[in-house]
């Protein structure tokens, strides 16, 4: 699916409908390294150490490439920013698509 680098749509600030520009927007924040429940937090804290068998921190099989990902696109938001006050309005919703903005 393409869409346009420019449409007109309504824009809030201005209260009518104006030209606005389209930009990609990633859809969610990436989660840290030390977030509650991650490998490299417990690493951190010493777990699998020792003798015996370490559980779910021992060593594992590599995982085959097909297996890796199950998604072959990712979900995008669009920013809509206005030609003549130049605010920015976010469209909530995420749309899982290939191409998206028309060069």
């Amino acid at each position: 699916m393409k869409i346009p680098k420019t449409t007109k749509r309504y824009c809030p600030y201005c209260k009518k409908k104006t030209s606005q520009k389209i930009k990609l927007v990633s859809t969610g924040a990436k989660r840290g390294t030390l977030t509650r429940g991650s490998i490299s937090r417990a690493k951190s804290r010493g777990r699998g150490r020792g003798i015996g068998n370490k559980g779910k921190w021992g060593s594992k099989p590599a995982i085959s490439k097909n297996k890796r990902k199950s998604k072959t696109t990712k979900k995008t938001n669009f920013m809509y920013t206005c030609q003549t006050c130049k605010k920015s309005k976010y469209q909530k919703k995420g749309i899982r698509m290939g191409k998206q903005i028309q060069e």
